[in-house]
């Protein structure tokens, strides 16, 4: 079964307004944990449409694009670097995916979610494992979050331009970490992350 083929066996079910959810950021060290909700129209078949790790950078924002000419609803949750200290990542995660859905223009009838329960939302749902490998919804969403999270992450760059988010986007990579090491950890670090608490600099 592909990827557009899984969604399709729902619609045959009843189901006619399908979601599909994924975040981007969840492993980095610094900057926001970005979700998206995606409800693609009906039919349609976005070439190259593949989870996000899988496209190259260069061809991600072309997919960007497609994604939104061919869906009827996008919404996007956004938590920051602060509340995901507060919370932990997995329920800072989880807000981000609540508040993509709430920012759709009106709710689905079925969420496909990659890997994460939504306990607090009332719509039905199936959280596949690696969903954006089976869902074409949820490879839709994986872009979008994607794409918006290098956004925000390059905005940052132009910010605190020590630690080149343009290049790694806040992941862990051996120059984030010397930058980390060098500068200290700026504002849009996650303190309850070992990478920055490891550390053991002063805030």
């Amino acid at each position: 079964m592909d990827i557009y083929e899984h969604d399709e066996s729902f619609r045959k079910k009843g189901f006619s307004r399908i979601a599909g959810i994924d975040e981007a950021g969840r492993g980095t060290l610094a900057g926001p944990v970005v979700s998206a909700a995606v409800v693609l129209k009906e039919g349609v078949r976005i070439t190259g449409l593949r989870d996000s790790k899988k496209v190259p950078e260069k061809e991600r924002e072309p997919l960007f694009y497609k994604v939104q000419s061919f869906s009827i609803d996008i919404g996007i949750g956004i938590v920051s670097p602060e509340e995901i200290d507060r919370l932990n990542i997995l329920r800072a995660t989880r807000l981000s995916m609540q508040l993509a859905v709430q920012n759709l223009s009106r709710p689905p009838d079925l969420l496909i979610i990659d890997a994460v329960s939504l306990p607090r939302v009332s719509i039905k749902q199936i959280s596949p494992i690696k969903g954006e490998s089976i869902s074409a919804s949820v490879a839709a969403a994986s872009i979008i979050a994607k794409v918006e999270r290098d956004k925000i992450m390059m905005d940052y760059h132009l910010k605190y331009p020590n630690y080149n988010f343009e290049k790694h986007k806040g992941y862990s990579t051996r120059e984030h970490l010397e930058m980390l090491r060098l500068y200290g950890p700026c504002p849009i670090h996650r303190r309850s992350f070992h990478g920055v608490m490891s550390l053991e600099l002063p805030f």
